[in-house]
């Protein structure tokens, strides 16, 4: 089922322009060597690839630069510093998300009490996270009121904060459902052009759309002068690559459209919680996600147990839990923007917070040894022709 997500920014936020780099083609400058480059001379893909990332860190680091001094403020002072948090684009825009961000699916309205959700948010906010993701239907609306209601009793300037929802299931009337003109003013594109140009949101994505409908919703926006969405929300996990790690790169590249993902621990299951069945206290013991416990006592989900067993020892060896290490495998791929974190207690959420510390040690020796364990590692076209 298709859904539109809606990306709130204050409109008093400054946005900058990004200036485009040097060339680098001066007459003067020799041509690189064929042992440089590919066997006719020109950068392999992935050389291609780590050259774009060092052409974008270096056009971050000159916006970055410019606008700190213009504002009088130093690295030191800013969030990202203080308290280590990675921010990164979103997409190709020029939206700065954290790497790490707080979800508010089955929790805020439901499984905990206001008081917890207000407690996380304020370890998230803390912690230096600055996007929080919600949608309409979550907790039948309530799940946004909640996280309104958080943000006006703390005071929290709005320009800090990037606030994502979704629209499509709405209310129980036909009239209130869906991405129709009724629902949200006209067809997708253009509602959520007319939504961006009224001031009621700064950018738009998808959630669990397919590439091509991605593609198509860019061409038509092109087509008609409209703004194109610049992030997809897509599951990912040590169990759900192919999407993130095959289709969004090629539209990354094509038209600038970023992944955010969601449930890096699978709904729980990459936790450890459901090593010896079902706890009475889990998600999966819920009447209603009773397809979550038919998946993890199935014969593909005893399974996952025992790669999630023999992933253990890397935890051990990296000095973290085995959540931190499926949180920091996301964060590893730079093609995602944002990982967003699902907790019901405030010490999980300071355990998965944790994963900014294990990042730095995803070396591709590690990683490799995680790809040897789960033998699901995805392959594009390109892979196959290679």
């Amino acid at each position: 089922m298709l859904s539109a997500r809606v990306i709130e920014e204050s409109s008093s936020t400054t946005k900058v322009r990004k200036q485009s780099g040097p060339s680098g083609g001066g007459k003067d400058k020799p041509p690189k060597k064929a042992s440089e480059n590919g066997k006719d001379g020109s950068l392999s893909p992935a050389g291609q690839s780590q050259l774009r990332a060092q052409q974008l860190a270096l056009v971050r680091e000159v916006e970055m630069n410019w606008y700190l001094k213009l504002c009088d403020l130093s690295h030191e002072g800013t969030t990202a510093c203080i308290t280590g948090m990675p921010h990164r684009n979103l997409g190709k825009s020029g939206l700065r998300v954290s790497c790490l961000g707080l979800g508010t699916w089955v929790t805020f309205g439901g499984q905990i009490s206001d008081e917890v959700a207000e407690r996380l948010m304020t370890i998230a906010y803390e912690s230096g996270v600055n996007l929080f993701d919600t949608a309409e239907v979550y907790a039948a609306g309530k799940a946004e009121v909640i996280l309104g209601s958080i943000i006006k009793k703390k005071g929290w300037r709005r320009s800090s904060l990037v606030i994502t929802t979704k629209l499509y299931w709405g209310g129980k009337a036909e009239t209130e459902r869906g991405l129709s003109r009724k629902h949200i003013i006209e067809e997708i594109v253009r509602a959520m052009t007319h939504v961006i140009n009224q001031g009621m949101a700064m950018y738009w994505g998808t959630s669990r759309w397919s590439a091509m409908e991605i593609m198509e919703a860019y061409s038509v926006a092109r087509q008609f002068n409209m703004i194109p969405p610049v992030c997809e929300q897509a599951e990912y996990h040590l169990f759900q690559r192919e999407k993130v790690e095959v289709q969004l790169p090629e539209l990354y590249h094509k038209i600038g459209v970023g992944a955010m993902t969601w449930s890096p621990l699978a709904c729980g299951i990459i936790s450890g919680k459901y090593g010896n069945g079902v706890p009475e206290s889990s998600r999966a013991s819920l009447k209603c996600y009773q397809w979550l416990k038919e998946r993890i006592v199935s014969e593909e989900g005893r399974k996952q147990q025992n790669k999630l067993k023999d992933l253990s020892p890397i935890a051990e060896r990296l000095g973290c839990t085995l959540p931190q290490l499926a949180v920091a495998w996301c964060l590893r791929n730079e093609g995602v923007s944002s990982v967003l974190l699902g907790s019901s207690t405030p010490e999980q959420l300071i355990e998965n917070l944790g994963a900014i510390q294990v990042l730095p040690k995803m070396t591709s020796h590690v990683v490799n040894e995680i790809d040897n364990i789960l033998r699901n590692k995805p392959y594009s076209k390109k892979d196959y022709r290679s």
